[in-house]
C-alpha cells in the first residue's frame, strides 16, 4: 500500500480490498475511489460531461455506514451510468455522512470487474498507527 490508500487481496470468488485513511473522512473516499479504480479504468473520452450527486447516508453505527455508503456508490453508479472519480466527504459524524460524488459517463471507461456490492462478511474498520484501516469482501 506504498502508492496506493488501498490494496487488493485473494478471497474466495469474491474481491477483498484493504484500504487506509488518515481520517475517517479519508478513509470512506478512498475506499470509494478504490471500489472504481479496481472495477474500472479510463479508456475513451466520449462525453466529457461530469455529473455531481449529494449523498446521505444513516446507520446505526460506523460498519453499516460504510457499507451502505459503498452500495450507495455502486448503485448509483449502476442507475446512472456514472463512474466515480471525485469525492469529497463533507461530513462525517456519529453514524451520518454527507459527501459530494462526481462521476463521468460509463461510456469513457472499460470495465475490468463488476462489483455487485460491498458485504459485511470478514468486514474490518480499526484505527491504527498510521489513522484507519478498512478491509472489505466485494461481492462480484
Amino acid at each position: 500500500m506504498k502508492d496506493k490508500p488501498y490494496e487488493v487481496f485473494e478471497h474466495t470468488a469474491d474481491i477483498g480490498i484493504r484500504v487506509k485513511g488518515k481520517d475517517l473522512k479519508d478513509l470512506f473516499r478512498n475506499a470509494g475511489l478504490a471500489v472504481f479504480a479496481i472495477s474500472t479504468h479510463k479508456q475513451f473520452t466520449r462525453n466529457k460531461i461530469h455529473t455531481s450527486i449529494i449523498i446521505k447516508q444513516k446507520a446505526d453505527n460506523l460498519e453499516e455506514l460504510f457499507i451502505n455508503w459503498l452500495n450507495e456508490l455502486l448503485s448509483l453508479s449502476s442507475a446512472k451510468g456514472l463512474i466515480f472519480h471525485g469525492i469529497k466527504i463533507n461530513k462525517l459524524a456519529g453514524n451520518s455522512l454527507e459527501a459530494l460524488v462526481v462521476g463521468s459517463d460509463i461510456a469513457n471507461y472499460k470495465v475490468n470487474t463488476e462489483i455487485k456490492a460491498a458485504t459485511f462478511h470478514e468486514l474490518k474498520i480499526k484505527q491504527n498507527d498510521y489513522g484507519w484501516l478498512a478491509e472489505v469482501i466485494l461481492d462480484v
